[in-house]
């Protein structure tokens, strides 16, 4: 699964790599984003890559304004196809998430024990989770966008902590993720695989990520155990 993520980087350095449309957009550096919360997200509008900000845990558009369904903080790729909360926004409404890295917690042998870990790109840069959003409309008669981070199968790197990962997409995936003229199911899932765990890294960070409240540079630093090692 995928329950925190990072975007620390500035937003020219998002431009150059993302090649979107700012419109004087403001974003911060964010060091722990959590489900329920906001966080930027690229979709397609009118042909040109923009930016918006959306609540994290998608809330399909059909849902009625009064319910109390929860939110989907992540949709497995392997029956996107299938459930009827991510029908519509696979063929219609899918995003690029802009992140620089995920955590993960491994279960310990003894207690409730769990240990994070941060998961990056082996060069650094920034990447795009494969995501869907939705517009709902609560009681309040706001619409309010929402979106989903796709799962998949874990690689070599991260299944030791965890079964599953997000779906980074490679660059090359990244246009037709969000290339509206390509509806077949098929060909949408085919881009949904492992990212190649070669290309990654990992390292334990600080247990202050564990509250969602904290969100500073303080929750990627490497933490070593007692013999030196950083996992």
């Amino acid at each position: 699964m995928c329950g925190r993520f990072a975007q620390t980087k500035e937003l020219t350095l998002l431009i150059s790599r993302f090649r979107f449309i700012a419109e004087d957009f403001e974003i911060r550096r964010r060091y722990n984003i959590a489900p329920g919360q906001d966080a930027a997200v690229l979709v397609l509008q009118g042909g040109e890559r923009r930016l918006k900000m959306m609540r994290w845990g998608i809330i399909p558009s059909w849902t009625k304004p009064d319910s109390s369904a929860k939110p989907f903080i992540n949709a497995r790729a392997e029956t996107l196809a299938e459930k009827p909360s991510f029908k519509y926004a696979l063929a219609q409404r899918r995003c690029l998430v802009p992140a620089d890295g995920f955590y993960e917690w491994r279960k310990e042998p003894a207690g409730r024990l769990k240990t994070p870990f941060f998961f990056a790109l082996k060069n650094g840069e920034p990447f795009a989770f494969a995501g869907l959003w939705d517009e709902w409309t609560p009681p309040d008669g706001s619409p309010l966008k929402t979106f989903t981070i796709i799962t998949t199968n874990a690689n070599d790197l991260v299944r030791p902590i965890h079964e599953r990962m997000p779906v980074i997409l490679p660059m090359k995936n990244e246009a037709p993720w969000l290339d509206p003229d390509l509806k077949k199911p098929e060909r949408l899932l085919s881009l949904l695989k492992p990212y190649p765990a070669e290309e990654m890294t990992i390292w334990r960070v600080s247990p202050v990520v564990n509250s969602p409240q904290n969100d500073s540079p303080e929750c990627l630093r490497a933490v070593r155990d007692t013999q030196g090692f950083l996992s």
